[in-house]
């Protein structure tokens, strides 16, 4: 398992990575009360726009009035692209009152998480879970 935790303007998110044989299974949490808002399942494929590299084809389910579906997505989709395994990743950050600046915040360092956690595991799957 890896955690990794992202802070920035008194906001934080947790990313958890566990492997499941070859594959990943992500969490992503954050602000006041983490839960799960969305889920998104990212799958390897040839990319059709670069022939030769790596895409994702992204599933995602959001539950009623939540707002993380973009952020499931991008991270599927970023971790299944680079990583060539399937991803799911699981996704809730909850903030009372949050504001627009928080949301970036919030966006930024999941992205920086994200990009961590894939460079992290691209080279050296087999060591990162020992």
């Amino acid at each position: 398992m890896i955690e990794l935790i992202k802070e920035r303007d008194g906001l934080q998110v947790q990313i958890t990575a566990i492997p499941m044989g070859d594959d990943l299974c992500v969490t992503i949490g954050g602000g006041e009360k983490p839960h799960i808002g969305a889920v998104a399942l990212g799958v390897p494929t040839p990319s059709l726009a670069s022939p030769g590299k790596l895409s994702a084809s992204i599933s995602v389910l959001t539950l009623t009035g939540h707002k993380e579906d973009e952020l499931a997505r991008k991270a599927a989709d970023a971790l299944a692209g680079q990583l060539g395994r399937v991803v799911v990743v699981c996704c809730g950050i909850h903030k009372d009152a949050i504001t627009p600046q928080e949301i970036e915040v919030f966006r930024a360092l999941v992205d920086e998480g994200i990009g961590d956690l894939a460079k992290c595991l691209k080279d050296n799957w087999s060591s990162a879970f020992t």
